[in-house]
């Protein structure tokens, strides 16, 4: 059975992940939910102005209300900006699993930042939900991604050819998963 608990904070070594603030808007749109690259490997539309910010915090700060809502900024320490977002997007209660999804901006990149965030996303899920199993995807063309993804220890399940149509050509979904008992806690 699940233990349902919401968004609570996450302290790292360099990044706290924490509930989103409406204060996060200007950093959201300098490091990444403007970026049309980023969003796009991400499967998520641009947001350009304040407004639609605005109106995207709206829903996920009012999704909070709900004990099994997850989803986290990612706050570097150093200087307090959103520089990314990382959340438990599905929780399959039947089943016992969440799946995992996240967003760095590009400044951020290939400095360790998903990889820490998403390890210690994974961790509570364990620990705190107590999920036996969590499940991650990335588009075959962002291999980025698929370095974090292993970088993790996720086992790679399979892939799902042609799942998405963008700009006139197919792109793969490519699946990973952890259990409980394979999860590194170091």
């Amino acid at each position: 059975m699940l233990n349902h608990v919401g968004t609570l904070k996450i302290d790292t070594n360099r990044l706290l992940l924490r509930k989103f603030e409406y204060a996060d808007d200007n950093s959201m749109l300098k490091y990444w939910i403007s970026d049309s690259l980023i969003q796009s490997l991400y499967g998520e539309p641009v947001y350009s102005t304040k407004k639609e910010v605005k109106e995207l915090l709206d829903k996920y700060i009012s999704s909070y209300e709900k004990c099994d809502y997850y989803r986290w900024a990612i706050i570097l320490k150093e200087t307090g900006d959103c520089i990314g977002q990382i959340a438990y997007f599905l929780v399959d209660n039947n089943n016992h699993f969440g799946e995992i999804e996240y967003c760095i901006g590009g400044l951020f990149q290939r400095r360790g930042f998903a990889k820490e965030a998403t390890k210690s996303v994974i961790k509570f899920g364990f620990e705190n939900i107590n999920l036996h199993k969590v499940q991650i995807s990335h588009k075959s063309i962002n291999i980025p991604s698929r370095k974090v993804i292993e970088k993790c220890g996720f086992v790679y399940e399979g892939t799902l050819r042609d799942y998405f149509h963008e700009n006139g050509k197919y792109i793969d979904r490519v699946y990973y998963s952890i259990l409980k008992d394979e999860f590194n806690y170091l």
